[in-house]
C-alpha cells in the first residue's frame, strides 16, 4: 500500500548528486521553516529555512536559496545556500559559488568555488603544519627576537 517505486525519483532529490538517492533521509522543502534543534543520523537536504541547530553524522546539503540560521555539525557538507552560524564538518566541506557562510568553519578538507562568500575563521583539523628548523631560520629567529627586545627598551628599528 505504501510502497515506494525504486524507478520513480523523489522530486526533492532528483537534482541532488548522491551515489544513491535512497540514502536521503530528511528533506526540508522550499516552503518549510524548521525551528529548534534538528538532528538526524541520515543525510539531510535543506531547501527551506532552518533556525536553531542542525546535526547529522552523514551528508548535509544546503541548496541554493536555502537559509540556515543555526550552528551546523555534519559528517560531510555541500553548501550552495546561506548559513549564519558556525559550521563544523568532520571530513569534507564543499562550498559552491552561491554559498554564503557567516560564521567560523572547522573541517578537514575544504573546497571553495569562485564566488562563495565566507566571513569568519577557517580551521582545518587533522593537518599539522610542521615548521622546518634550519640554521638560517634559527639565526633569523634570534635576530628578530633581539630586534623586538631592543625595540621594547626604547630603541628604534
Amino acid at each position: 500500500m505504501f510502497q515506494k517505486s525504486s524507478s520513480k525519483k523523489d522530486e526533492y532529490t532528483s537534482n541532488v548528486n548522491y551515489d544513491n538517492n535512497d540514502n536521503v533521509e530528511t528533506v526540508v522543502g522550499p516552503s518549510v521553516n524548521v525551528e529548534g534543534d534538528f538532528s538526524s543520523e541520515g543525510n539531510i537536504v535543506v531547501k527551506g529555512t532552518v533556525s536553531g541547530s542542525v546535526n547529522t553524522s552523514k551528508l548535509l546539503t544546503v541548496e541554493d536559496g536555502a537559509k540556515i540560521f543555526a550552528n551546523v555539525k555534519a559528517g560531510n557538507a555541500h553548501i550552495s545556500g546561506s548559513v549564519k552560524g558556525n559550521v563544523k564538518v568532520v571530513d569534507r566541506l564543499d562550498l559552491s559559488s552561491t554559498a554564503q557562510i557567516l560564521g567560523d568553519i572547522v573541517c578537514k578538507v575544504l573546497t571553495v568555488e569562485s564566488g562563495a562568500l565566507i566571513q569568519g575563521k577557517v580551521s582545518m583539523k587533522g593537518l599539522e603544519i610542521e615548521e622546518k628548523q634550519t640554521k638560517k631560520t634559527s639565526s633569523l629567529k634570534s635576530k628578530v627576537k633581539d630586534l623586538v627586545e631592543d625595540n621594547d627598551e626604547g630603541e628604534t628599528v
